[in-house]
């Protein structure tokens, strides 16, 4: 006999682990096509020969990138129109459909296209795939505040969507290695079509399985203030500039994705000839993710017992640590060299696993820095500032690596005998370019790690004894404040 349903005194479904598993089902759904964002320099480079010129190209398609969100999120917003079940779990719907063949388009394997036409394809592609993915992704993120307006229920839903993000990082991170490659360590550009066709097939049925099993429960009537004064981008630009918590806590993030995302290209071409074995990058980079996933459930612990600020300085010098170690380099290669790697990479992900964690939690606190300063809370306005740096910050690491790589010899310009088109051949990289690669993964480490000690340690001003009297000078429950603040965070974005 099958159980009946427990409703609430609104009427509505009992919040449960129903509920919370819907919505780790939704961040699992988004990274199932956000898995091949970093499979996109190698498959442009290597497969479809772009060399430098998709450097160029990154930066102004990840330009658009920071203006997609805030543009469809206020589309989003605008839309008044009564949906039979709900406006954010209807875009959501549309989204994950289009997320289906929207990746694929970023990966159309025609090598012996022209330059002009690769570019076209390139832009359409990445434009098509951003869209669709924003369409779904943002309204997921408003989806948090509908469900429950309860603390300990919004705790819990901020906790599996954790899970279903490292879960979703997790799996592609380990299989699409072994998916991709062809036998002599190449990119196989039709197989890395298929890969995006499956991975946006598995995003929309996590989408739909988050959608049948999704029930809100606040009330989502809006009522328009006609007499907000217009935004003024340069006005609201001097005000963050202002606010040195948010500076200090961008500069950090910032560091983060040139870091991060930069080291990414130079990551999977070390292990195609330096270590000579592609197919372990995802399991090696899975155990380097092992602090993070032991530090989560003891950082709301050790935050309160030292504080925000405290704690992601002392990951930034783990960081450091570990990225100095990273320039260790064995003569001629030795198993050594990787266990030191992998071990380098532990201490380096230990101090990134701190930070990433209460990262938005530090945004947090810079907006009631904000309202504390100068009485305004402008929230809107510096969670956007803040988005638009950090994704301008993912286009120009990429970018830079990969012009780095091309001085340090990455770009050979190798020719298909069959199409007389230039690629790039990681089979013909000497072991010297290698190893100067090698050195770059190093470098950019150290200096995402530096960059995030400067915007931690010396320029956000946060500290526990300063961010106690702020919230006591605001009238804040400390407490409920920081539950709300800390487990909300959205942090698919920095594992991703």
């Amino acid at each position: 006999m099958k159980k009946p349903v427990q409703l609430d005194a609104n009427g509505h479904r009992k919040f449960g682990i129903r509920d919370s598993v819907a919505y780790a089902a939704g961040d699992l759904g988004c990274n199932m096509s956000f898995a091949l964002k970093g499979t996109m320099a190698l498959f442009w480079t290597q497969v479809m020969g772009m060399g430098l010129w998709y450097s160029l190209l990154l930066i102004v398609v990840q330009v658009w990138d920071a203006i997609n969100d805030p543009l469809i999120g206020s589309i989003i917003d605008a839309d008044r129109r009564k949906y039979k079940r709900n406006k954010f779990l209807s875009y959501i719907w549309f989204g994950s459909i289009g997320l289906i063949v929207g990746g694929a388009c970023c990966f159309l394997p025609f090598p012996s296209a022209p330059v002009w036409a690769k570019a076209i394809i390139f832009i359409a592609g990445y434009v098509i795939w951003d869209a669709f993915y924003t369409i779904a992704n943002v309204p997921y993120g408003s989806l948090l505040s509908l469900i429950s307006n309860d603390a300990a229920d919004r705790a819990s839903l901020s906790a599996w969507r954790s899970i279903g993000s490292m879960v979703g990082n997790m799996l592609p991170m380990v299989i699409l290695p072994f998916i991709m490659y062809n036998a002599d360590g190449s990119l196989n550009g039709w197989k890395v079509f298929l890969a995006a066709l499956i991975m946006g097939g598995l995003g929309f049925l996590c989408f739909q399985f988050m959608i049948k099993n999704t029930e809100i429960r606040v009330d989502t009537s809006v009522t328009l203030n006609e007499e907000q004064p217009k935004f003024n981008v340069f006005e609201a630009l001097k005000n963050f500039i202002k606010n040195r918590p948010a500076v200090g806590a961008t500069v950090a993030a910032m560091g983060m994705f040139i870091g991060m995302q930069g080291a990414a290209t130079a990551v999977s071409v070390v292990f195609q000839i330096y270590f000579k074995n592609p197919q372990i990058s995802g399991v090696v980079q899975l155990f380097a993710m092992i602090p993070i996933v032991v530090f989560t459930p003891l950082a709301r612990k050790m935050v309160t017992k030292y504080g925000k600020k405290e704690l992601s300085v002392v990951g930034a010098i783990c960081s450091i640590i570990g990225g100095l170690g990273l320039f260790f380099i064995t003569p001629q290669n030795t198993g050594l060299d990787l266990i030191i790697y992998i071990l380098c990479q532990l201490i380096y992900s230990l101090g990134l696993g701190v930070y990433s964690t209460v990262s938005w939690a530090m945004m947090g606190d810079a907006i009631d820095y904000n309202e504390w300063k100068t009485g305004k809370r402008e929230e809107g306005i510096v969670y956007s500032l803040h988005s638009f740096f950090r994704k301008l910050a993912q286009g120009v690491g990429p970018a830079v690596a990969l012009v780095i790589m091309g001085w340090l010899g990455y770009v050979n310009n190798a020719v298909d005998p069959t199409t007389g088109e230039a690629f790039i051949d990681v089979t013909l990289l000497s072991f010297d370019v290698a190893v100067n690669l090698r050195i770059l993964v190093a470098a950019l480490f150290l200096a995402s790690a530096l960059m995030q000690f400067i915007g931690l340690a010396l320029i956000y001003n946060l500290d526990k004894k300063t961010l106690a009297r702020m919230n006591k000078e605001l009238g804040r429950d400390v407490e409920a404040d920081d539950l709300l603040t800390y487990t909300t965070a959205e942090d698919s974005d920095n594992l991703a």
